[in-house]
């Protein structure tokens, strides 16, 4: 399990990170901090392996997300972290990235997109795990993409953000995935379902393999591409 410390100075926003985290396998919820002092003495103070990755939010009553990372920076702490705020100032998302934040989500955005975010952090930490010895072009290319959020493009007339986003999260955790597997997991009917599908083929970020099943014409399915 991931363990990881949510810091945000308002109550209802860390409830909300908790119950979008227990709806994502992989992660546990080991702390909450209101402001940046508290953030500060919990990371520091925490055991090794016990908070994986912080979920920051960047302004608190007594300080921001970047006196927070650049305190426990500078005393070596190399925890992962997320910026997850309102805050859209360029100057502050270079200090955060200069000081090593993964991702920078910016409020408010759907469950889709934070899911999307953090199972990106799930398949980074993977790739990084399974890094051996010198890596390759190709495998510090992929470690680095595993973190950059995928190229969209806006659906068609008739096709809504919301569904896509969850026939593309249906397709990510669960793929590869028929029209009528995606259909059912989404809610969508059969037909709406392979519509969004073909959409993602067309995107790129889809893609679209013959599944045989005995004798006959073979059916189609969806994977993501990696």
């Amino acid at each position: 399990m991931i363990g990881v410390l949510l810091v945000d100075d308002d109550p209802l926003t860390i409830e909300v990170h908790r119950r979008h985290l227990e709806r994502i396998d992989g992660f546990e919820v080991v702390g909450e901090c209101h402001d940046a002092r508290s953030a500060v003495g919990a990371i520091l103070g925490a055991d090794p392996g016990v908070i994986d990755l912080v979920l920051l939010d960047v302004t608190m009553p007594d300080g921001t997300g970047v006196d927070v990372l650049r305190h426990v920076r500078a005393r070596g702490v190399a925890v992962d972290v997320i910026a997850v705020t309102g805050v859209r100032d360029a100057d502050v998302v270079r200090q955060m990235v200069a000081l090593g934040v993964a991702q920078y989500l910016v409020k408010p955005f759907t469950f889709a997109t934070f899911s999307e975010r953090l199972r990106q952090y799930i398949d980074f930490r993977r790739r990084a795990s399974d890094a051996e010895g010198p890596a390759t072009q190709e495998e510090i290319d992929a470690l680095l993409g595993a973190l950059r959020p995928p190229a969209t493009t806006a659906p068609p007339k008739g096709l809504s953000a919301e569904s896509l986003d969850r026939v593309a999260q249906a397709v990510r955790s669960g793929g590869p995935l028929s029209a009528a597997e995606a259909a059912e997991q989404t809610g969508l009917s059969r037909v709406s379902a392979r519509r969004y599908l073909e959409h993602l083929v067309e995107a790129g970020r889809v893609e679209r393999l013959p599944r045989y099943r005995g004798r006959g014409r073979p059916e189609s399915e969806y994977r993501w591409r990696r």
